[in-house]
């Protein structure tokens, strides 16, 4: 086992619908605000009215030439701009380019603007840009990222569905903790999809309808009582990880990562396992040294949809943290879908550096009373350890355990 003592997050990075920036990020959370709306941006709708939280128009991003802005998709773009401000804020220019890696949470990511390359090109596919052949592969994105930042240490994807954000993390930690690298960025990539993959989601049953076109505010309501399924929303987070004092011009860390898992659950299917997912918090637990009595707040999963909601408050339960807070980022960012694990492990360490947790929106009737939800108001807290999971279809449970500096 890699030896997981002294790591710790120096920079963060974040990019969702309610804020571009962790400042701007951070006092949407709080507020409960959202930009839930029928989603328009092209090649997304094809005549139907689902509801997400789309980016507002942001400026390009500093370190993409005009050349290489022409040929960057949605989620190189916002990647690259994501990766800027965590990259900033830990002070990595002029370090060893060697010994810095990166690690991108997701795959298939940018189905959209595919599409609209297939829709563009199938009367003359011979005009075809020739920088289609390399946008179709996932590695596009490292490569994009690494010739902006002078990364040399690695880069490379990994794939867990709604859990890849997270398992970037775990990834880059595990990275750092071997020695394979200095310093090691996580990047939950913008998951770009198009109107087919929201229609297969939505008859797969995960994501809610067209019901809620006419009131978006009301769509996205996880572990409540009325909630009908996930809601898409755009977003990328970037966390920068390296061992405590490695650096001696590092920022002061926001946390201590002290503990982490992936379980499987041998399932191709959708459905959530609550076998798996307790496995993996109490292995998350057992690896930081922590108990359960220990964590003080909860970030879960939580994507509304009716049995994964369930199944993961039935793993809570079993695993003996109904003390512990609980609140749903996704009630406010949607879901990120691949940036999801990496955005709500960015919304923990906020919360635990800012002392404060934010609301649930529209968790009017909870489905379990037995927990300690965090309901419509932001509250004060002081978070000394806590909990983020994250799952994937495919069945991947994902936990992390992250713990101020000084606990």
């Amino acid at each position: 086992m890699s030896d997981s003592a002294g790591l710790v997050v120096t920079g963060i990075g974040v990019t969702t619908a309610v804020g571009r920036g962790k400042a701007a990020f951070t006092r949407s959370l709080f507020a409960g605000e959202h930009r839930f709306a029928v989603m328009d941006r092209p090649g997304r709708q094809s005549g139907t009215r689902f509801v997400g939280a789309e980016l507002p128009a942001q400026a390009p991003p500093t370190r993409l030439g005009a050349r290489e802005l022409r040929t960057a998709s949605l989620t190189g773009q916002v990647a690259l701009a994501t990766l800027e401000e965590a990259w900033t804020e830990a002070g990595l220019d002029g370090y060893d380019p060697d010994r810095v890696g990166l690690v991108i949470g997701g795959s298939n990511l940018q189905q959209r603007e595919l599409v609209l390359a297939h829709d563009r090109h199938r009367a003359k596919p011979h005009f075809l840009r020739p920088s289609y052949g390399l946008s179709y592969l996932d590695t596009d994105l490292c490569g994009l990222c690494t010739s902006a930042f002078g990364i040399r240490g690695l880069a490379h994807t990994v794939g867990g569905a709604s859990a890849s954000g997270q398992l970037a993390v775990i990834e880059a930690a595990e990275a750092v903790a071997a020695g394979r690298v200095d310093v090691c960025v996580a990047l939950g990539a913008l998951a770009d999809l198009s109107y087919w993959e929201l229609l297969g989601l939505h008859a797969m049953g995960a994501m809610a309808g067209e019901e809620h076109a006419d009131a978006p505010a009301a769509a996205c309501r996880p572990f409540d009582t009325a909630r009908s399924g996930f809601v898409y929303g755009e977003a990328c987070a970037a966390l920068v990880i390296e061992r405590r004092g490695a650096r001696p011009d590092a920022p002061a860390p926001y946390a201590r990562i002290g503990g982490w898992s992936v379980r499987l659950d041998g399932n191709r299917n959708p459905n959530p396992s609550l076998a798996g997912e307790s496995a993996a918090i109490r292995q998350a637990l057992d690896r930081a040294g922590l108990t359960a009595r220990d964590i003080d707040y909860v970030n879960p999963h939580g994507t509304a949809s009716p049995t994964g909601d369930e199944t993961e408050v039935a793993a809570l339960k079993a695993c003996g943290l109904t003390h512990a807070a609980v609140n749903a980022t996704k009630s406010i960012t949607g879901h990120g879908l691949t940036a999801a694990g990496a955005v709500e492990a960015a919304a923990s360490l906020l919360q635990l550096r800012h002392g404060r947790l934010h609301p649930t929106r529209n968790l009017a009737e909870p489905v379990d009373d037995a927990l300690h939800w965090v309901r419509e108001t932001a509250v004060e807290a002081d978070i000394q350890h806590c909990l983020s999971l994250s799952m994937g279809f495919g069945g991947i449970n994902t936990a992390l355990c992250l713990s101020a500096c000084a606990a």
